[in-house]
């Protein structure tokens, strides 16, 4: 197994993550559902698997179905010496009602609700303390970044967790390269950032320019981890969409995409089966694989 510093943290861990998504959500990405057993004790082989063939980083959240997702990697993962992995999970920066909470939640000021979240999320993973909390963002406006960053905002409820040694780390999650995304990764104050970034969404990371999130990011030294790593299915979509006799795999090349970039340190991939373990690992672990991105954006022929 590839291993990686996680930025800042000084955390040293695996270079393919295991994502929680899909363990969690019903149907995601395909038909599953976690209520049904041979469904579930097929995600508890996976995670053992990967913790047998090295895989040390574990990312989850209560937003997966709920707590599902949480409950699961906790069913596994509590029994395993917490220092030998590194979870992850997140919390909403408020409560907006995406987690299904009961109504007097509505109520709790955003440090709170960070405050009642991290205490299910413990409770659901079995554990006393989690390596990283990440704000579990999808698009950021100003608005919602001056609530993080503001007094008895969720920023100030994650440091102060921190400060206990409820967290080890604090980080945020973003599928935007926007202003906000920008502000936050300047406050200094974050970790880690967790990022889409892959062969169909490349917005965090415009060599040529350069620009992007992900650059800022590594400025900052932030351990930076990845998401929809093979694009949620959206290449696949596509390739089926002009190619409909298509039957290539193309998971190997979509993530062997992502691991030639230097500065992701950890690629999350969602894994359902012992068979998608062995097939990631054996990806990693082929690092003839990679390719060279300032050669792959080159836009000019050299004369002969």
């Amino acid at each position: 197994m590839e291993y990686r510093q996680f930025g800042k943290t000084g955390a040293v861990v695996s270079r393919i993550g295991f994502g929680g998504a899909a363990a969690g959500l019903k149907n995601y990405l395909g038909k599953y559902d976690p209520e049904d057993e041979e469904s579930r004790n097929s995600v508890y082989a996976a995670l053992e698997l990967a913790l047998e063939r090295g895989i040390t980083y574990y990312d989850t959240a209560p937003g997966y179905g709920g707590g599902t997702s949480e409950r699961i990697f906790g069913d596994v993962l509590s029994k395993v010496d917490p220092e030998k992995i590194f979870l992850a999970t997140k919390c909403f920066p408020s409560d907006d009602g995406s987690l299904g909470e009961r109504p007097h939640t509505r109520t709790l000021s955003d440090y709170d609700f960070v405050m009642y979240s991290v205490e299910g999320s413990l409770k659901r993973l079995r554990r006393d303390y989690v390596d990283l909390l990440q704000l579990h963002g999808n698009s950021y406006t100003k608005d919602m970044k001056d609530r993080i960053v503001g007094a008895k905002g969720a920023l100030e409820a994650l440091e102060r967790l921190k400060k206990e040694g409820i967290i080890k780390y604090i980080g945020f999650t973003t599928e935007d390269n926007n202003d906000a995304v920008y502000d936050l990764i300047r406050t200094r104050r974050f970790d880690a950032i967790q990022l889409c970034y892959n062969f169909i969404f490349q917005h965090p990371y415009e060599p040529s320019r350069p620009f992007g999130s992900l650059l800022e990011a590594e400025k900052k030294k932030m351990g930076i981890a990845t998401m929809r790593t093979t694009t949620s299915g959206t290449f696949q979509k596509w390739m089926r969409m002009i190619r409909p006799h298509d039957t290539f795999d193309y998971t190997r090349a979509l993530i062997q995409f992502v691991l030639s970039n230097e500065l992701v340190d950890v690629a999350l991939i969602g894994m359902r089966t012992p068979h998608e373990v062995l097939q990631n690992v054996d990806i990693v672990n082929d690092t003839s694989g990679r390719i060279d991105l300032d050669s792959l954006h080159e836009r000019y022929v050299g004369e002969n």
